[in-house]
């Protein structure tokens, strides 16, 4: 398990649409609660976010990360290591689905770091079912494996998310409305980002 991996192997925060604003920067203009300023270099200011991980709001982005909602170790452990150098960047900065980067704070995401359902979930028990759909979507997404262990974890902790859907286009009806509840309707509507599909290969 994560022979050869290394983070430079998945190129991220790229400005694939060549508007001045990486993919982290796209991610924290989409989902800001409170509109943040945007000076040269899409440097942002201000602003307010809700890290639905641990239920908490957020000022300004210096307490914040970006976070790969399957981390990219883990993806690379369940079969990006197989990728082509372009897929694996186009999964280290999938604008395409709402789910696959998601902004939290820099406690909760360190706290998860490359760690699977089995050994880490959200604090806030209300973000759990939510968190469950939104990693096995991503692995259905981008058709990442699960070894035993995290299937095992996934169906008993599912067992009490009856009503939670699962859509490997990365979108769920209810986990959506939970999100927009959580993050504000700024969420509801990606700038730029809704227009774009994930590139496969």
């Amino acid at each position: 398990m994560r022979g050869g991996y290394e983070r430079t192997k998945f190129k991220h925060w790229i400005d694939e649409d060549k508007d001045g604003c990486n993919t982290r920067n796209e991610v924290l203009l989409a989902e800001a609660v409170t509109q943040p300023t945007i000076g040269a270099g899409c440097k942002i200011t201000g602003g307010t976010w809700r890290s639905y991980y641990d239920d908490t709001t957020v000022q300004g982005t210096s307490g914040l990360d970006i976070d790969h909602m399957v981390p990219l170790a883990e993806a690379w452990d369940s079969g990006a290591s197989q990728w082509t150098a372009a897929r694996r960047q186009a999964y280290a900065n999938d604008l395409g689905a709402e789910r696959s980067l998601i902004t939290a704070t820099a406690k909760s995401n360190r706290s998860k770091a490359d760690q699977d359902p089995a050994q880490w979930m959200p604090p806030a028990v209300d973000a759990q079912c939510t968190y469950l759909s939104d990693w096995v979507s991503t692995k259905l997404r981008w058709s990442l494996t699960v070894d035993r262990t995290e299937r095992e974890t996934l169906r008993q902790l599912a067992a009490r998310c009856k009503s939670t859907d699962v859509d490997s286009n990365g979108c769920s009806a209810r986990s959506w409305a939970y999100r927009t509840r959580r993050l504000g309707p700024n969420v509801a509507v990606r700038r730029r980002i809704l227009r774009r599909t994930a590139r496969r290969w």
